[in-house]
Order: structure tokens, then sequence, then C-alpha cells
């Protein structure tokens, strides 16, 4: 009997618990469906917005994890088919003559009154299930499906800082960007980082924080595929047409920026000359996708060939240590603009932009990031860009321009990845390099 008291109140304690919780999880989401927020103007607060922040403000906790609130946020709302067609029309208005426009009118209006209410109620019946009914179409349609080469046409790219460069040695500088790039790899896998909060009150979805890392695009024939790991214990470096894979953790141990700076200059010292179409083999992602969905399947899905690109995209990220010096210069606008379209496109073959990103060390220490598009929005690679740029900064150099510290232990020797690619295979890349260029 005393057995069975026990029992009930478990049971009861669990109830109330799960209650409880569900209690506080909608009651959230029914204050975060609030946006009148969004339309008042600035300096200018109604009495019910600062009675609803208030209320919100003792909601949210204070140090919340980075997926805290994701399953609280509300789901994203359907325009009604009238004021979507209206926004169509104003948005058209002043790219069409009169004749044009009025063709338009009527075209709008016969879907308005054909098969726009019926897509109208299926787009309805999805917002009840997802809770974002544009996300997974947007990704796969807009991006995803793309036959076209992503290297201009999708990815996108971002420079160092406008500030005094800290050290003109490539591989320290590589070296703490990458080692602060991998902490925060590390903040995102322990749900350190916190999500993003407007007016430090509204939480803002961190999904996509996800797939930073560890996350590849693979080519098809119909359509690419976002391939996510969940963890990756190496990184792979990219020098004069050389591939390289490093290892980031020892014996459960992320490895120290000094640790990284001696791999990053071993492979800078290396007088290795690339094997037979490994030069310009990243001109493969930078080309249209279906012939390296066919190349990629004829040959590179066994043996020698699948181990190296299965380092590749089974990295945590891509670090490029280029062999040409960018910067910035007041006097000579030129520069920046040249660093923009290294950063974006190199020489066709230098970036793997299959990758979800790629971080670029400079030969005088600069550094710059080309991202791939679809696994997330810019802003997501912004804030791990000013992360990196902040804690570069901050963790400093010494005065010959090394990192800090010592390295406790001899860290791995990099390992040079092989291909063996027959005349075809070459071919083919050449082609994708033309293309490219």
């Amino acid at each position: 009997q005393d057995a069975a008291v026990y029992v009930g109140l478990m049971l009861f304690s669990i109830i109330i618990w799960i209650g409880v919780i569900l209690i506080l999880k909608y009651t959230l989401k029914a204050l975060l469906m609030y946006t009148g927020w969004m339309f008042e103007p600035r300096g200018k607060v109604s009495t019910f917005t600062k009675l609803w922040a208030s209320v919100l403000r003792l909601m949210v906790a204070k140090k919340p994890l980075l997926y805290s609130y994701n399953g609280s946020l509300p789901k994203l709302p359907v325009p009604s088919l009238d004021g979507t067609m209206q926004r169509y029309l104003r948005s058209v208005r002043p790219l069409m003559d009169d004749d044009k426009y009025n063709r338009m009118q009527k075209l709008v209006e016969e879907f308005r009154s054909g098969i726009g209410n019926k897509l109208q109620r299926y787009l309805i019946l999805k917002s009840w299930w997802a809770t974002n009914y544009v996300s997974d179409w947007w990704e796969e349609y807009v991006y995803l499906r793309g036959r076209s080469p992503i290297m201009v046409n999708s990815n996108f790219y971002g420079v160092d800082a406008v500030l005094p460069l800290p050290t003109h040695l490539q591989a320290a500088r590589a070296a703490n960007a990458a080692h602060s790039i991998l902490q925060f790899k590390r903040s995102i896998e322990r749900e350190e980082l916190e999500p993003i909060m407007l007016n430090k009150t509204i939480p803002l979805c961190s999904q996509q924080y996800e797939r930073q890392f560890n996350t590849t695009r693979v080519p098809g024939i119909e359509t690419d595929t976002l391939v996510h790991l969940k963890d990756a214990k190496h990184i792979v470096v990219l020098h004069k047409g050389c591939y390289y894979k490093v290892y980031i953790h020892y014996r459960h141990q992320l490895l120290s920026p000094r640790q990284l700076e001696i791999m990053f200059q071993q492979i800078l010292d290396e007088p290795a000359t690339p094997s037979p179409g490994e030069e310009h083999l990243a001109a493969m992602t930078a080309a249209d996708r279906i012939p390296w969905a066919k190349a990629r399947q004829e040959y590179f899905a066994k043996g020698m060939n699948k181990t190296s690109l299965d380092a590749i995209e089974k990295a945590a990220f891509v670090l490029v240590l280029d062999d040409t010096p960018q910067d910035f210069d007041s006097n000579d606008p030129s520069k920046i603009d040249m660093f923009g379209r290294a950063m974006l496109h190199g020489k066709g073959c230098d970036r793997w932009f299959d990758k979800s990103f790629n971080l670029v060390v400079c030969a005088n220490g600069r550094i710059g990031f080309n991202a791939e598009h679809s696994w997330a929005d810019s802003p997501v690679m912004a804030r791990l860009w000013e992360n990196t740029i902040a804690e570069d900064y901050n963790d400093g150099y010494r005065a010959d321009g090394h990192v800090m510290g010592d390295a406790e232990f001899p860290p791995p020797n990099p390992i040079r990845l092989q291909w063996e690619m027959p005349q075809e295979c070459q071919e083919v890349i050449e082609n994708s390099m033309e293309i490219a260029q």
C-alpha cells in the first residue's frame, strides 16, 4: 500500500511538472504572437506594448540556452491571397508600362479566381503542421534545385575588419582564427551560445546554427542535398592546390592555437606539388552542378578518391592558406574590391564552395571567408565572423608575431590527401575550371 502511495505521488508530481512546463511554453508562445511592437514609431511605445514587454521579460530566462525558445516561437502566419496579390501588383507596377500592367492585372484576377484559392488552401493546411511553411520549400527550390554555379550566384563572403593587422605571420593568424571558430563550434554543440534577443526580450529562432559546422552541399542530378554530421574531429587545409587533413582534437582535448600554428606552418613549409587533377579539383564545386554530380558518382565513389573526398566533406570546415596577400588602403579603394573578389571566388579552384564555409587566410595574415548559402541566412555566419575577429584580437600575439602560449605536446602531423584521377576525370575538371574562369 505504501508503494502504491509513492507511485501515485510520483505520477502526480510528473503530471504537475509537465503541466507547468506546457503552461509556460504556450503562455510564452501566446505572448510572442503579438507583433504590434514592430509597427510603433521609434521612441513612442504604447501602454499595451509596455505592459506586454514587462510580462514577457518575466517569462524569458536570464541565461537561456541556444535552443531554449525554439519550441515556444509562434508559427509563421499565412498572408491572405488578396493581400499577396495586391503586394505583387504594387511590386511590378514600376517595371511595366500601362499595357503590360493591364495584362498582368487580368492574369492576377484569373489566378485569384482560379487555382489561387486551391493553392491557398494547401498552404493553410501545411501551416497547421509545419512550424514554418516556407523554409523547406525555400531551401529546396531557391537553393538546392538550382543547377547553375553556386560560386557567384549563391555563395557569399566576408572580409577582415578594417583594423591594424595584428600579425603578418600567416600560420599564426590562421591558428588564432581557427581556434576561435572551433571554440564557437563547441559553444553551439553545448548550447552555451545565447540566442539572439531583440531588445534583450524577444528571442529569434536559433535552428540554423545547427548546420554551421560539419555540413556540405552534395551535388545531385536534379537536386543537391545538405549533409550534416553531428561532429567532426578534423578540418581540411587547402594550400597551393594540395589538400591536408588536420586533426583538431587530441585525447578529447581541443588543440591550442600554438599547436595549430605548428601544423599550419608544416603545411606552408612543405614543398608539395599537386597530383594530376588535384590543383583545379575545387573548380568542380564552382561550376555547373550536373557535371559535378556525374563526376562525383563516376570518379569519387570508391577507393582513394572517395576516402579523400570524405575527408573534405566530413570536415568541420575548410581552411584555405592563400598564396597571395590582400589588404585595405584608404588611398586606393580598388584594393578592397580585390579583397572582396578574392573572398567571393578566388581563382575559381581554391575554395571548396560546397562546404558550409571556408576560412581564408591570405599570405600577409589578412582573413576572410566564403560561405555556402543554403544552410542558413547570412546573419548566422556574421555572428561567427564577428566573434572570430573579436576573439582573435583579444587572444593577441607575441612581439615576434607568433600566437601566445606554448605547445604542451607535439601536435599530430597533417595528413596529405591522396588522389588518383584518370585522364577523363581530369578533362571534366578542366572543363569546370574554364566555366569558373
